[in-house]
């Protein structure tokens, strides 16, 4: 896995979780979606961070990206709970990959 292509991993994941985030304020029940907007508003600037850490370069890149694929796991997870909305689906599988790639690179 080279930074390119994690940093990629972390854009698209960015926007998964930007537009997840967008939906969920669209539900009917919005409280039940409290915790998955705001893993996907930490998810998204983490990755967002993570993207441009790898693409500077930066001494600190592993460590962000470690706890750029924890923070990902976290928001895949809680996403994975509300499956049944397309874009949850969407954004936890995003996450996961997201999180795969950033482990990778953090060892």
């Amino acid at each position: 896995m080279t930074y390119e292509e994690c940093a990629q991993e972390c854009l698209r994941c960015m926007e998964q979780c930007n537009r997840c985030f967008d939906d969920c304020l669209k539900e009917d029940d919005v409280t039940m979606m409290a915790e998955c907007i705001r893993l996907d508003r930490e998810a998204a600037d983490i990755c967002a961070f993570a993207a441009k850490a790898m693409q500077s370069n930066s001494p600190f890149a592993k460590e962000i990206c470690a706890l750029c694929a924890k923070i990902c796991r976290a928001c895949g997870d809680e996403c994975a709970k509300h499956e049944h909305h397309q874009h949850c689906k969407d954004c936890a599988d995003a996450c996961y990959r997201c999180a795969e790639a950033c482990e990778q690179i953090a060892t």
